[in-house]
């Protein structure tokens, strides 16, 4: 351990225990997880405005929310806890692992063990489904990360982990407001892929210290520019599921144009290339595309508020008494 570690650990414990669990979440991935499960709420809630939330619309909202958090911050946890010893010899991820840290294995076991249960206890609240499909994600969690299983090192099957992963987690939010449908699981299947092509990215910038761990990742096994070329191929798969899904007004219509910024992320994807797939370049990727995808994601929710809207503006205007015989037809406008 060097010098750098011993003065992060005695920093990090003089500062008190909650500090030194909070300093090994991982806030931002934390975020970013949230967007599924609440867009899949979304689009089974869609024909509610603020005008017609009531508290019992809220509530399970609001226990969807924290129960993902604690879930999603449980999944990285037991990654981090699984793969300790091998993030300590990774120079790009040593100074984060929790132990520096001053946080303990099994502090760190304990923490991720209660996480869990809070979690589950929260999806239980909100009904068999969402219960069922959280412990179906924690499932596959286990099987990822955990040594004895190490689905994480086993190609292919580790991205297939997280296309089931990615279909579970949407319907998680889903379930919420709807029964499980095929409208859904259509919706699923872009987020899904989404989650696939950015797991291959990860696998990319983390090339340097799997294949340092001997950890069999498709990046480490096929190659980084392999491994980039199929994640580019299922961000663009994912696009082209966007706008079938638009055409066929599964999704509202107005969302077909969002795959013309699909492009930016080809041009992002073209620099990274470029510049070598580093740790530092694919990292700027990672940041460029999820600011995106949160755009695409405010988008949605925006859409479907602005079809609900046309609804309710329709039923009112076909509600309207007929004008008075005795009333004039106003001129038809030349400008129509």
């Amino acid at each position: 351990m060097t010098d750098t570690n011993v003065s992060t650990i005695a920093e990090t414990t003089a500062k008190g225990p909650a500090f030194r669990y909070l300093s090994c979440l991982r806030p931002q991935d934390i975020l970013v997880l949230q967007g599924p499960p609440l867009l899949g709420a979304a689009f089974a809630m869609r024909h509610l405005t603020l005008h017609h939330v009531a508290p019992h619309h809220v509530a399970p909202l609001v226990t969807l929310v924290v129960a993902n958090v604690l879930l999603v911050a449980h999944i990285f946890l037991l990654n981090d806890w699984s793969g300790v010893h091998a993030d300590l010899a990774d120079p790009n991820k040593a100074a984060g692992v929790f132990i520096v840290r001053g946080v303990g294995r099994g502090e760190m076991a304990a923490l991720t063990a209660t996480l869990l249960v809070l979690s589950i206890l929260l999806f239980r609240r909100l009904g068999t489904t969402p219960l069922a499909l959280s412990l179906a994600i924690a499932t596959l969690s286990a099987l990822y990360s955990l040594p004895r299983f190490n689905w994480k090192g086993k190609p292919l099957l580790n991205s297939l982990t997280h296309l089931a992963g990615g279909v579970l987690h949407f319907l998680l939010g889903y379930s919420i407001g709807s029964a499980l449908d095929r409208r859904g699981l259509a919706i699923a299947t872009f987020f899904a892929l989404i989650f696939v092509a950015g797991h291959l990215t990860q696998e990319i910038r983390d090339h340097h210290g799997d294949a340092l761990n001997a950890i069999r990742t498709n990046a480490v096994i096929f190659g980084p520019r392999g491994t980039f070329a199929a994640s580019l191929a299922l961000f663009t798969f994912a696009h082209a599921i966007l706008l079938l899904l638009a055409l066929t007004g599964i999704l509202p219509s107005v969302l077909a144009v969002l795959v013309a910024v699909y492009p930016l992320q080809l041009y992002w994807s073209y620099e990274a290339l470029t510049d070598g797939l580093t740790y530092a370049s694919v990292s700027r990727l990672q940041t460029r595309y999820r600011v995106l995808y949160a755009i695409i994601g405010v988008a949605m929710v925006a859409a479907l508020a602005g079809a609900h809207a046309r609804v309710q503006h329709s039923r009112q205007t076909s509600r309207r008494p007929p004008l008075a015989e005795h009333s004039q037809a106003p001129a038809a406008s030349p400008f129509r």
